[in-house]
């Protein structure tokens, strides 16, 4: 597409003339049908695929937007659909992972909870002695199974640690307490077997919303804490406040808007309960005592504001955290697999757990 015709479809999008003054609901920051308060009107644009990525990360970058985002279903046969579709769209990328980088993956169980564990086919000499509990995302609905543990394996292959990754009960049958007891049951396990020190909690979305709760809950039960968490673009409250819902809704091509599939998951993990608990929405809760954290987010990501809010929340408890951001990505687009951001990514982490697990 050329220059002028992609400016003549930005000045479409906009709905403003050339040379003609911005319209009065711009100006004024309110328009017919919009929510009441301070606030801007932002004008439709296009929305370029930057250049300052990989290729692949590029072509990840200019994909449509996520196929069903909009979905919010109403009974738990709609939601047991969308679950057994995530397992099927999450099966090729998991067989591809195990096979080129030669995983090593076998089922089990800790404390009556399955687990999957994963081994590196060729461990980081950082790993040894250490290992890392892996709380996986999906909005507390999606990927049971095998399909959750995709995060767990990369973190195997790209870093090389030995990783036990948590396939907790989810709703529509089994909302919360459920997921956070299960990762307890577990963390309460693993911290009598070994030096907790030497062991690190990671996840993403849900799964990082889940690490900071597991946190909470575990200090606030008098049991020791992990050396170290890496929550990427936790889902940290579930409220739904944030600047980053709103700035960058239809910028994130992963969750959309939080008008999407994602709000009612929210309500259906809650199943009732007060959205600002801050076992479901941590960044309700008290970060005093917490291990050093890694957190991870891109520009577009719709739970930016989140990951940045739990960041500070860290720092201003005097917890040692650090926060990276990459270029042009949407919801944790940081596990992507095979882009080289995502290798970048999850070194990082992985030097990390190295730099603070005993």
């Amino acid at each position: 597409m050329s220059e002028t015709e992609l400016n003549r479809r930005a000045l479409l999008l906009t709905g403003c003339l050339i040379g003609g003054a911005a319209p009065a609901a711009l100006a004024e920051g309110t328009a017919s049908g919009q929510p009441a308060g301070p606030g801007r009107q932002v004008p439709a644009r296009w929305l370029p695929v930057p250049d300052t990525v990989s290729p692949e990360l590029a072509a990840v970058i200019a994909g449509p937007l996520a196929a069903g985002w909009d979905s919010r279903p109403t009974t738990a046969a709609a939601w047991k659909d969308l679950v057994a579709a995530s397992v099927e769209a999450a099966a090729g990328d998991i067989a591809k992972i195990k096979a080129t980088y030669g995983l090593r993956v076998s089922s089990d169980r800790i404390a009556g909870v399955s687990v999957f564990r994963i081994d590196p086919a060729t461990p980081s000499p950082e790993a040894a002695g250490r290992v890392l509990m892996h709380l996986h995302g999906g909005g507390y609905v999606f990927f049971p199974g095998e399909a959750g543990a995709g995060e767990g394996m990369l973190m195997a292959a790209l870093a090389g640690w030995p990783v036990i990754s948590v396939d907790y009960r989810m709703p529509p049958d089994h909302p919360f307490p459920a997921a956070l007891d299960d990762a307890m049951a577990v963390w309460r396990a693993l911290a009598a077997q070994r030096d907790p020190g030497s062991i690190g909690v990671f996840g993403a979305s849900a799964g990082g919303g889940l690490t900071l709760a597991l946190m909470l809950a575990a200090r606030d039960a008098g049991l020791p804490l992990p050396g170290a968490i890496a929550p990427g673009t936790p889902w940290a409250d579930l409220t739904g406040a944030g600047d980053s819902l709103q700035a960058n809704a239809f910028v994130d091509n992963v969750l959309v808007s939080p008008d999407g599939w994602s709000g009612a998951a929210a309500l259906l993990y809650a199943a009732g309960r007060d959205l600002a608990d801050p076992l479901i929405s941590p960044l309700h809760g008290d970060f005093a005592g917490f291990p050093p954290a890694m957190l991870t987010s891109g520009t577009r990501d719709l739970l930016l504001s989140q990951t940045v809010r739990a960041h500070r929340r860290l720092r201003q408890a005097g917890v040692v955290a650090e926060l990276q951001v990459y270029e042009g990505q949407s919801h944790a687009q940081f596990l992507e697999p095979f882009v080289p951001e995502t290798e970048e990514a999850f070194r990082e982490i992985g030097a990390f757990f190295a730099r603070h697990l005993a």
